[in-house]
């Protein structure tokens, strides 16, 4: 173990590092392994609580690579707080009311699905398909959207905050009739 204790070491390493040109401060997201219960997926039928979202479980709900395409009932007001939903399929899916906080769903696939009435809390959706969604009266409240494909994505009377609208905005994909709806400039 090595101590920074002493002056002349800690002044060496600092030194070092303001001297460097090719500091490289890199983070990589770390997801627990995926889960082996076989009815994993069938959790989001349950749905889960908001404490959930703040720590207060012992497994995240785990719904990577499951497949809702087109479920038109057992997804509607739910909640999926904290849910770990990258490479899911729910394309055409009914998610209108459902409640989905810190949830990570980079790389799903939305094409479709209705979000009518939810409230998406600070989900990320980077690189998530969400062609023709419908975020219809929807609360989009600190998520984000970067390389999400937006075509044809329905933005009506969505609440969302000043930044956030910024970043949306900023999709390259977003459409016309949504960058008007959503009051880009």
């Amino acid at each position: 173990m090595v101590s920074l204790s002493s002056s002349p070491q800690r002044n060496a390493i600092v030194s070092q590092f303001q001297n460097s040109t090719h500091l490289c401060v890199c983070v990589a997201l770390r997801l627990p392994p995926l889960s082996t219960d076989p009815s994993r997926c069938e959790r989001a039928f349950v749905g889960n609580t908001i404490g959930q979202a703040n720590g207060v479980y012992d497994k995240a709900i785990d719904l990577r690579f499951c497949d809702y395409t087109n479920e038109k009932s057992n997804l509607k007001g739910k909640s999926l707080a904290a849910a770990l939903m990258s490479e899911a399929k729910f394309d055409g899916a009914d998610m209108s009311e459902v409640v989905m906080s810190k949830a990570y769903a980079a790389g799903a696939s939305f094409k479709g699905t209705d979000f009518s009435n939810a409230v998406l809390d600070r989900v990320n959706f980077e690189k998530a398909n969400l062609q023709g969604a419908l975020f219809k009266n929807t609360v989009l409240s600190g998520s984000t959207f970067n390389e999400a494909k937006l075509d044809g994505a329905v933005f009506e009377d969505t609440i969302i905050g000043y930044i956030d609208l910024q970043k949306l905005c900023r999709n390259t994909s977003l459409n016309e009739e949504g960058r008007a709806t959503l009051g880009c400039r």
